[in-house]
């Protein structure tokens, strides 16, 4: 399932494409045609994230609302357009370019209220500007459950998934089972503001890198990762190789249903 700043940069995909135009609003699989026949012809106001949705703004007040979920993608095109292959979802056209999306877990159209009822019930987004670390903190504080679960809880914070979470309590020294209470409040502003700067660049560059300037691969004199994911880090996906700071093991472990990296030498317990 795409990271929170995958979404974020198809936000910002959709305002360069079709921001402030009208858009050609089709479904040629079908599933989403009755909206797509009220949105054709319309303009695309609004395009942002929170977390890891996706809402398109047409008419006031008409919004639509994705969540790519495993299997959902976007893809991105000049125009002409090809004839759409495979079970195209949603398509938008405009004179330059074209979107093609399939296989979504939500595509639908919604109006503010409902909008608003999904930001309600997700937890703050590092990439959004009106966010910060203490409504998160206030739950983190008060919680037994691990620091790693509570990280990918959406309803407590959104967008962060298995990467970042594996990478920022690397960066900070965090043991992935320390229960949120036990977390300073200093601890959490940190991981806070880390998260943001790296997802930031994950925006920018498209990719996931979470090691610092002096544990890169130039630096360090170590083959680059080669890597399905992309990006250079610490821990993800390196279970059983030696850390980059101590040359210790790197373990894993299932934790709520998805894969668990650390370093215990460098994350304690």
């Amino acid at each position: 399932m795409p990271e929170g700043h995958t979404i974020h940069r198809l936000a910002a995909d959709h305002r360069e494409r079709f921001g402030g135009r009208a858009v050609r609003v089709s479904s040629p699989q079908g599933r989403f045609s009755d909206a797509a026949e009220l949105l054709d012809g319309t303009v695309l106001t609004a395009a942002e994230a929170h977390g890891k949705h996706l809402f398109l703004g047409f008419a006031p007040g008409e919004w639509v609302h994705i969540h790519l979920g495993l299997f959902g993608k976007v893809a991105f095109g000049d125009t002409p357009a090809p004839p759409p292959a495979g079970t195209v979802r949603l398509r938008l056209l405009n004179e330059r370019s074209y979107m093609d999306l399939r296989g979504p877990t939500a595509c639908a159209l919604i109006t503010e209220p409902e909008k608003q009822a999904i930001h309600d019930r997700l937890g703050p987004d590092p990439l959004r500007d009106d966010d910060g670390p203490g409504r998160a903190w206030r739950r983190i504080s008060r919680s037994r459950t691990t620091v790693a679960a509570l990280l990918m809880d959406q309803k407590v914070i959104a967008g962060v998934g298995n990467v970042y979470r594996a990478e920022v309590l690397f960066r900070h020294g965090i043991d992935p089972y320390r229960a949120g209470r036990d977390l300073t409040e200093a601890q959490w502003t940190a991981i806070w503001h880390d998260l943001a700067a790296l997802m930031r660049e994950g925006v920018r560059h498209n990719r996931i890198d979470t090691v610092r300037p002096e544990h890169t691969p130039e630096a360090m004199g170590r083959p680059p990762r080669v890597d399905d994911h992309g990006g250079e880090v610490y821990v993800y996906r390196r279970a059983l190789q030696p850390c980059h700071i101590c040359g210790g093991e790197i373990r894993t472990a299932g934790l709520a249903a998805r894969n668990l990296f650390w370093c215990p030498a460098c994350q304690p317990a």
